[in-house]
């Protein structure tokens, strides 16, 4: 097991894993850890599905098919992919690098295309689990969710495994509440997808930096 300070430095988005799955008894124990996670007032409103084997390969199918017909696009919370100033700079400069890692040019809008339709074969993971926020919980809690999931794939770093935490898998939940059998009034939050890094891969070349503690963090006394 890795340090946490070690974990949280190794700790990257992997965009393309091997097919081998986790045992059921590291699953266990790892899910088990994240739940330490800190809520307010201890609500802990996360609920979270993982799919792998035969529920991962019809999810992943079905999200594929969804994912290149606008008309499914229906996310239960609002996402239009925009960001302003140097939060901009900083999408463009991370999707320049992960495109030049895997020899995709600025002009290929063809392959662009397909390497985003990736997100929903879930860059090929065994394993994917999906956060959903219980109504009528909102923001506070949603924050809540993202300290399980950092907790999540730290403890996933630490046991030597990868994760990616994803947006896309968010963008069709009538499709994972129907297949996960979900009920409606719990929203689909967050997407990770999780496995064994495939090392050789192009995308996993990538690497993108962080601010300065300047640029986030101010001191006062």
């Amino acid at each position: 097991m890795l340090p946490t300070a070690e974990a949280i430095a190794q700790r990257r988005a992997v965009r393309a894993f091997l097919p081998d799955e986790i045992a059921q008894p590291t699953l266990e124990r790892v899910f088990a850890q994240a739940q330490a996670a800190p809520s307010n007032c201890n609500a802990q409103p996360w609920i979270v599905h993982v799919a792998s084997g035969t529920t991962l390969r019809t999810l992943r199918e079905r999200l594929l098919v969804a994912g290149a017909d606008l008309q499914q696009y229906r996310p239960d919370f609002p996402f239009d992919g925009k960001f302003p100033g140097i939060y901009r700079e900083r999408q463009h400069d991370a999707a320049a690098r992960l495109y030049t890692a895997m020899g995709i040019a600025r002009d290929d809008r063809v392959a662009r295309a397909q390497a985003g339709l990736r997100n929903y074969a879930m860059f090929d993971a065994p394993h994917a689990a999906f956060v959903f926020l219980p109504e009528p919980f909102g923001a506070r809690e949603a924050v809540d969710c993202g300290m399980y999931a950092q907790n999540l794939m730290l403890l996933l770093t630490a046991e030597g495994l990868a994760s990616c935490p994803q947006a896309a898998l968010t963008f069709h939940p009538h499709i994972v509440r129907e297949l996960l059998g979900v009920p409606a009034e719990q929203r689909l939050l967050l997407g990770i997808s999780f496995g064994h890094e495939d090392r050789q891969a192009p995308a996993n070349a990538c690497r993108t930096p962080r601010a300065a503690l300047a640029d986030a963090v101010r001191f006062h006394r």
